[in-house]
């Protein structure tokens, strides 16, 4: 492969990448790479506390993929969930609720809680909050899980994770009720995802996420190549047998993948969830494919009050110049989560409640 001057797409450093190769890695793919530098240019190891690689390739100066605007498709969702809970509401006099369980003091899980709540009240879920020592036991955990299960007033159970490292995950998760399992973690729903013939009561709503917006922007997905990136339980290995089910030809992409970027590049749709910075380069999109950005990872950013930025596991500047169409971080598929999780417990309110 012959070599090429390129900007790195999280610093204006320019390299000379030679080719790369694969390492394993429990959590999610990274590369290494043979890196030789101009003599002003920082070592690799030293930007954003981590090593850059990646296969170069000739960019135009012009973005042609189409924004996929997650705001603005979630906030369609939420009117239409808006409506009809009002209308379950004047017919049966029924309003949906959603019950969320955190343990615990993390930051970032008392955001997501903080910002489903307000998700609820605006489209008119009853929302329920439990929260609980970092200490507690499993089973206190588990004794409210129950209380709510036994609640008809409460149609959705959502247990924030993660979990404190005492507390066994499963057992707590199995516990929900499956006809109350908005999160879709129920191994009888991942079960019956993975079935022909058989339907989930409840997707993951990230995954769920991921092709509503490819669905709502017109991008037909039957017949289609898809490569996901990642096989998490949460959002890869769902996405795939999602995507399975519109009858896409899937490849999963893992740690252990060999020759990674020559997989995705013969892809017609990726969707991406390591969450590894800027891990997807242009060079390994085909053109005209359409990419859905899951990763949300913080990189440093002096000139941000924060003191970082947010970007997914995809090079926006690089992939928007490759692509027909891809999602932003922020702004993509965030937003969709939440949606997705309004609409899986109105969904349970009206199976729970036989309301058309």
């Amino acid at each position: 492969m012959a070599s090429t001057i390129l900007s790195d797409c999280s610093s204006s450093s320019a390299a000379r990448i030679l080719p790369f190769h694969m390492i394993r890695s429990t959590n999610a793919l990274r590369f290494r790479c043979s890196v030789f530098l101009h003599p002003k240019t920082p070592n690799p190891r030293q930007i954003h506390g981590k090593s850059l690689a990646f296969t170069p390739v000739a960019m135009t100066t012009e973005t042609s993929a189409k924004v996929i605007d997650g705001k603005s498709i979630a906030k369609q969702i939420r009117d239409e969930i808006t409506s009809e809970i009002s209308r379950m509401k004047d017919e049966i006099g029924i309003v949906p609720g959603l019950a969320v369980i955190l343990v615990g003091t993390r930051k970032d899980s008392q955001t997501y809680v903080r910002n489903k709540k307000k998700a609820c009240e605006a489209v008119g879920i009853t929302s329920h909050e439990v929260n609980l020592q970092e200490d507690c036991t499993e089973e206190e955990v588990i004794k409210y899980i129950s209380g709510f299960n036994n609640d008809p007033s409460v149609h959705g159970i959502l247990v924030q994770l993660p979990l404190p490292r005492h507390m066994n995950e499963q057992n707590i998760l199995n516990a929900v009720n499956i006809e109350k399992d908005v999160d879709g973690f129920h191994p009888l729903n991942i079960g019956r995802l993975a079935m022909q013939g058989r339907e989930p009561l409840f997707v993951p709503c990230t995954p769920k996420g991921c092709i509503e917006l490819l669905h709502r922007s017109g991008i037909d997905i039957k017949g289609k190549r898809a490569v996901v990136i990642g096989r998490s339980n949460i959002v890869g290995m769902p996405a795939a047998l999602l995507l399975q089910r519109q009858n896409a030809t899937i490849t999963i992409v893992h740690s252990s993948t060999k020759n990674p970027e020559e997989i995705i590049r013969q892809a017609d749709i990726v969707i991406s969830a390591t969450g590894v910075a800027n891990l997807v380069r242009g060079s390994w999109i085909k053109p005209g494919a359409v990419v859905i950005d899951v990763g949300i990872n913080p990189v440093d950013d002096p000139e941000s009050p924060r003191g970082y930025r947010l970007v997914g596991d995809v090079c926006y500047e690089e992939v928007a110049k490759i692509a027909s169409a891809v999602t932003p971080v922020p702004g993509g598929v965030g937003p969709m989560t939440i949606a997705m999780l309004l609409s899986n417990t109105l969904e349970s309110a009206k199976r729970l409640h036989n309301f058309k």
